[in-house]
Formats: C-alpha cells, sequence, structure tokens
C-alpha cells in the first residue's frame, strides 16, 4: 500500500510541477508590471482590497497590472480558508457552464480550462460535465500562487473613517496564538470584495428569532454537517443553497430532513443549469432607468429563487427527504432542547433547523460600515416605487455609482463615500447580476479597475505636486553626446 501511496504522490508532484511550468511561460509573456503611476502621497495605501477569494485576488492583479502599486488585500480567514468554496459552500458543482468565459480575469490562458486542461488533459475537460466545487477551489489556490497577489490574512476591517484627502480604516488582527491586536491604517480607495454578505449579513426571517445558536444555523455560516448525523433537521427555503444544505445533512447521516417552500412549487432549472445574463445585459444593466431596475428584481424576488435540478435530485435521492409546499414558516420555539415549528402545513418538531433564506444589504447591520451608514445612499434615499412595488429589503440596499462607488445620502455633505467601492453581492440591485461570483469577473474587474484608476489620476491633477529643485541628467550620461552638442564657437570640421 506504501508503494502505491507513494507512486500517486510523484504523480501529483509531476502534475503540479506541470501546470506551474505552463502558468510561467504565460506570465513570462506578460512582461513586468508596469511602473506605479499614482503620485507618492501620504497615505499607507492607495487601494486596499477587503476579501481575497476570487474577485479580491483579481482586483489585486488588474490594479497591479493597470500601474497602481501600493495596493493591499487582506482576509479575516486564514491561508487556504478564503471566499465561500472550501467553508459554507455545499453544492458538488459550479451552477455556471463550465464553458462560461468568465473566471479567468480576462486573460483566457489563465481561465480554469486552460488550468483543467494542463493538470488533467483535453479529453478530461471534453468530458466534464460541470466544474466540480473542490476542482474550483484548487484552481483559485493555483492563480493566487501564480499572480503573485499577497494577503494579508488573519486581518478583518472592523471600522472606517473618514478623514482628509483619505480614509482611516481599522482592522482587527488575530495573531498565530489567537490573541487580538489593533491596526489602524490610511488609504486613498477602499474596495469592499467580500462576497455574499456584501454590505450587510444573512437574511434570518423573525420567525426564528427565538431560536438559540445551539438548534439554528444559516447556509452563510459554517456548519459542522457530521453533528447533524441521526437527527432530523428542517431547512427553510427553496433555493440552491437550501437544497445543498439538506443533501449534505442526509449526506453526513441526518435520519430526516425536512425542507419547508413557501411557494406552491419549484422553481427548478433545466439539466442546462443558470445561465446569467448576456453580456449585453451585463455591460449595460446599470444604464437602464431605476425604475426598470427596481421592478424587475421586486418582481424576480417574489417569484422567489429558483434551483438546478441536479440539487434537487441529489437530495431527492434520499428517502429520509421530504418537500413541504406552500408551507411558509410562521412561529418557531425551543422546547426540551428541539425545536417545534408551526408552518402552514402544521406542526413539526426537529432537532436542528438550517436557514437558506439568502442575505440582507442594510450596511447598518454590518459592523465596519455602521459607522457611517448614515451618510451612505440607500435605493430608498433614489427612488420611491409605486405602492404595489414597495420591498423594504431592496430599499435598504446601497445605491451605487457606474463604477461600483457607494453615493452620498444628502449631496456635498459626505462626497467621500465615492472613496468606497463595493464589489460584491450588494451591488446585485444597481447592476442587475451578482457582482463578485464568476460570471462578472471578466466584465467587472475591468470597469473597477478604470473607476478606481480614473478617481486617483484627476485627484492627483487637482493636487498641487510638492515642490522639487529641477532634475538634471547625471554627467555619466552626458559624456555620450556631449561632444556632439553644436555650439557657435566651437571649431568646425573643413568641408
Amino acid at each position: 500500500m506504501t508503494g502505491i501511496s507513494n507512486e500517486m504522490d510523484c504523480a501529483v508532484v509531476q502534475e503540479n510541477t506541470a501546470v506551474d511550468e505552463y502558468a510561467a511561460r504565460v506570465l513570462r509573456h506578460f512582461g513586468p508590471d508596469p511602473a506605479n503611476w499614482v503620485r507618492p502621497g501620504a497615505t499607507d495605501h492607495d487601494v486596499v482590497v477587503v476579501g481575497a477569494g476570487q474577485a479580491g485576488l483579481g482586483i489585486g492583479f488588474a490594479l497591479r497590472r493597470a500601474g497602481i502599486g501600493r495596493v493591499a488585500v487582506v482576509d479575516a480567514a486564514p491561508p487556504g480558508r478564503t471566499g465561500a468554496w472550501t467553508t459554507i459552500a455545499r453544492m458538488t458543482e459550479l451552477r455556471t457552464p463550465k464553458n462560461w468565459p468568465e473566471p479567468e480575469f480576462g486573460f483566457p490562458e489563465l481561465g480554469f480550462q486552460a488550468w483543467y486542461e494542463a493538470v488533467h488533459g483535453e479529453r478530461a475537460y471534453a468530458d466534464l460535465p460541470r466544474v466540480p466545487r473542490l476542482e474550483w477551489a484548487a484552481y483559485l489556490e493555483w492563480i493566487q500562487r501564480h499572480l503573485r497577489v499577497p494577503v494579508r490574512h488573519h486581518t478583518r476591517l472592523t471600522d472606517i473613517t473618514p478623514a482628509s484627502g483619505r480614509l482611516d480604516l481599522t482592522f482587527t488582527v488575530t495573531r498565530p496564538d489567537g490573541a487580538e491586536s489593533t491596526v489602524r491604517e490610511s488609504t486613498r480607495k477602499l474596495v469592499l470584495a467580500n462576497g455574499v454578505e456584501g454590505t450587510g449579513g444573512p437574511n434570518l426571517p423573525a420567525e426564528l428569532d427565538g431560536l438559540p445558536p445551539a438548534l439554528l444555523a444559516h447556509t452563510g455560516r459554517p456548519l459542522d454537517y457530521a453533528a447533524l448525523s441521526g437527527r432530523t433537521v428542517a431547512v427553510i427555503g427553496a433555493a440552491a443553497s437550501a437544497f445543498d444544505a439538506a443533501a449534505a445533512a442526509l449526506e453526513a447521516g441526518a435520519a430526516a430532513v425536512h425542507l419547508f417552500a413557501r411557494r406552491y412549487d419549484l422553481i427548478v432549472q433545466g439539466p442546462g443549469g443558470f445561465g446569467g445574463p448576456g453580456i449585453g445585459a451585463r455591460n449595460n444593466y446599470h444604464r437602464r432607468g431605476d425604475a426598470a431596475r427596481w421592478r424587475q428584481k421586486v418582481l424576480a424576488a417574489r417569484a422567489g429563487r429558483s434551483v438546478p435540478l441536479h440539487s434537487v435530485t441529489r437530495a431527492t435521492a434520499f428517502d429520509g427527504f421530504h418537500i413541504h409546499l406552500n408551507a411558509p414558516l410562521r412561529t418557531a420555539r425551543a422546547e426540551d432542547g428541539r425545536v417545534v415549528l408551526e408552518a402552514a402545513d402544521g406542526t413539526h418538531v426537529v432537532d436542528f433547523v438550517i436557514a437558506g433564506t439568502g442575505y440582507q444589504y442594510d450596511p447598518r447591520t454590518r459592523a465596519e460600515l455602521r459607522s457611517i451608514a448614515d451618510d451612505i445612499a440607500l435605493w430608498a434615499d433614489r427612488f420611491r416605487p409605486d405602492g404595489d412595488l414597495t420591498d423594504a429589503a431592496l430599499a435598504r440596499t446601497p445605491y451605487l455609482g457606474n463604477g461600483f462607488q457607494l453615493l452620498e445620502k444628502h449631496p456635498g455633505q459626505a462626497p467621500w463615500v465615492g472613496r468606497i467601492h463595493v464589489f460584491s453581492a450588494a451591488a446585485h440591485l444597481s447592476f442587475g447580476y451578482p457582482i463578485g461570483d464568476a460570471q462578472s469577473l471578466a466584465h467587472a474587474i475591468p470597469r473597477l479597475t478604470d473607476a478606481v484608476g480614473r478617481d486617483l489620476y484627476f485627484e492627483d491633477q487637482d493636487t498641487p505636486a510638492a515642490a522639487t529643485s529641477p532634475s538634471h541628467e547625471s554627467p555619466s550620461l552626458r559624456a555620450h553626446y556631449a561632444h556632439a552638442i553644436w555650439s557657435p564657437a566651437r571649431p568646425q570640421p573643413a568641408r
């Protein structure tokens, strides 16, 4: 057995060597990074990117290639645990088509297909129905290693304070021994690339307020599914994350899972899965009027989120899986260490509840934004829909500019909020699709990079340069051409 294991280890090493050599060849063609053109200033950074998942890595790389050099990328997670793919994501495969040319940050040679074929071969990619989640995580690890985007891990942004020409940031840093310390740094620009949580966090229905944390988890938080073995679990919601959580619980040995849906039927995608908006919509949706954007999102929210067919069949493969249709939750209470649920179809007693109930994006609920939330323009501040199209949750979503920047609630009172760019799911109402997802990277990162570079450039033009003495060429360089400098007093060669 040891011999077989050693042979497998050698094969993995050779495989990794081959794909790393491939990356080195591709990146060599890029040439050196451009020189940093941003004027040196008094801040610690020109740009701070919060989040080192697939979006944060792509942004860090794109800014560097755009000649913006003083960029810091931070993430609260330890190495190997950034993003959702090895922590809270429970699907077996990505929902987007494998051949969607999106995740390569604009360079097909660095895309998933190129990586997968370099590792497993062209035939293996051709036979691949969809992208496996853990293969995607391995691809992103490869991307980070070769794009050389330095990440400061164990670093959580906890507060933002505006100052003259900058933002002062407070970070909580967790040391290896578990102790925490506070660090304060300044930046001209801040990009929030923190994925599905965006400017808010998990949305928990009021009906679940009375449950203790020991009996309740949201799909957006890590959960030890093995601890659910032999237990009866309730899942609230009928979108993809809810079905994936149900399947993960059953695969971990749960005795039964009851999924409660408020709709009369599920919205199931066909075998082709999620296709997402076309290029035209992605490039132009943000240019639509407020009324059109608002109406589309409200109607979509009321219709309910869809679920891929493979997520449905994964859960329904277990006899212990039960779907409760037209059964919205009414109340939930803890009783004798269990949970008593009152739903539209009756009373149910379970051991644990998983909420697959999505996210909200109210800045007042986000720790690092709470102190500045009253200065941030929300959709409620910019658009008042007709009575039949009101939606309180959507109204609390930030209203973003064309460069993903926050806008001030009261014009002229807090122009500094434009120094903060939201590159996360919180941008969905302004831009029409989930910013930060794989489908957004190749299109949205260049727009963000352009907006950040534009603002830094014109701010530099409007700021007087520091006084400097006239520069002169080095005498050693002048020696190369001094003999050719023309002068009337100098003897001219005979004709």
